[in-house]
């Protein structure tokens, strides 16, 4: 905790500064909107996203974060995401050309302090049974979440 009370979440390790910046703003940008988030959500196909937003009605969107043009690049499994969400995002800062991100994925421009719906993503609706799974994966680590960060020694869970 900071002295003003402000939770201050440990990083992980596994996000550079730019990405993690790049989270940040995108996170707010979606919780503008209305949105719930939750990073690094394990899928059923074992992949993590990294970030998984719930809309009020229930809409699922994945945002995959590109920090660089090598990030880019050497990424060959996103496409796979769009299996698990409604809306398929890019999330990039400023110094990642938009050119060279796909068309028919959305686009968010962001860093540490806000971001900007640069263009949306064609929407692809899960099935409900899909839907179903993905929702309990997104509250439970939510609620795993919470509940470690009240007790750090806090064993199991979905985290």
């Amino acid at each position: 905790m900071t002295s003003e009370g402000d939770l201050i979440l440990p990083a992980d390790g596994r996000q550079s500064a730019t990405a993690l910046a790049v989270a940040r703003g995108a996170r707010r940008l979606l919780a503008g909107l209305g949105f719930s988030t939750v990073t690094e959500l394990v899928l059923a196909s074992g992949r993590r996203a990294d970030l998984a937003a719930l809309a009020p009605d229930g809409s699922i969107w994945i945002v995959e974060i590109k920090s660089s043009v090598e990030d880019f690049r050497v990424d060959a499994k996103w496409p796979e995401y769009r299996a698990h969400c409604d809306r398929f995002f890019f999330a990039i800062p400023e110094t990642v050309p938009v050119e060279i991100m796909p068309e028919d994925a959305g686009l968010i421009l962001a860093d540490a302090y806000g971001a900007a719906l640069l263009r949306d993503a064609p929407e692809h609706r899960l099935p409900p049974a899909t839907r179903k799974a993905l929702l309990v994966r997104f509250a439970r680590a939510a609620a795993d979440r919470l509940h470690r960060l009240a007790d750090p020694d806090a064993g199991g869970g979905f985290f």
